[in-house]
């Protein structure tokens, strides 16, 4: 790693795809490098927003209204996480990002839920964070696929794909630049490594 200040990271894709065990593994991977300073983790911040307005995945999929407000509130949260961070000039392993709620606006409310919040004055500094950052994609199709719960799931593969692919064609049409994590690679190590290379 060089002398200049790290690059925030983004760890980012569809649901179950290994994203918050390769966040962890990579926190387990600077620490026992004792790289200074260490990076801060901005876990994801879905679930709590989810218990705080009180919806739930029925209405995220049922109720365009409550799903974008849902979606707002998730950006909100993730600026304020991040910028808790910028502000005392922490580096970062950011588990999903401020683009995650609009990929799904777009799947559940369409093109109008999904400008709305593209229009946000957070948004756009949580994209241009990202810009400046390095983006990591984990892709659909492994054998994570495990309901907690809580998340909204996909029916099926061909919809995990889906949203699979939702993430990848906002990223290329928003020019966020990002590197794949295929699901062929199913080794922890393996995956960290591919991160790791980028940095």
């Amino acid at each position: 790693m060089s002398n200049a200040a790290p690059k925030n990271i983004f760890i980012i894709g569809a649901q179950c795809t290994g994203k918050t065990t390769l966040v962890e593994a990579l926190a387990d991977f600077y620490a026992s490098r004792q790289v200074e300073p260490p990076p801060k983790i901005v876990s994801e911040v879905a679930r709590n927003v989810m218990r705080r307005v009180d919806i739930h995945r029925h209405d995220i999929a049922n109720t365009p209204e409550r799903c974008l407000v849902l979606q707002e509130a998730i950006i909100q949260a993730q600026y304020d996480a991040e910028s808790d961070l910028e502000v005392r000039r922490s580096w970062y392993i950011s588990d999903r990002s401020g683009l995650d709620p609009v990929v799904y606006a777009r799947l559940l409310v369409g093109e109008e839920g999904k400008q709305r919040l593209l229009e946000l004055p957070t948004y756009s500094i949580l994209e241009e964070r990202m810009k400046q950052g390095l983006v990591f994609v984990c892709e659909a199709g492994c054998s994570w696929l495990v309901d907690d719960g809580t998340r909204l799931m996909p029916k099926d593969q061909e919809e995990w794909r889906r949203i699979d692919q939702a993430f990848r064609q906002l990223l290329q049409e928003r020019g966020i630049e990002y590197v794949l994590v295929p699901s062929s690679v199913v080794g922890m190590r393996d995956r960290v490594d591919i991160v790791v290379k980028h940095f």
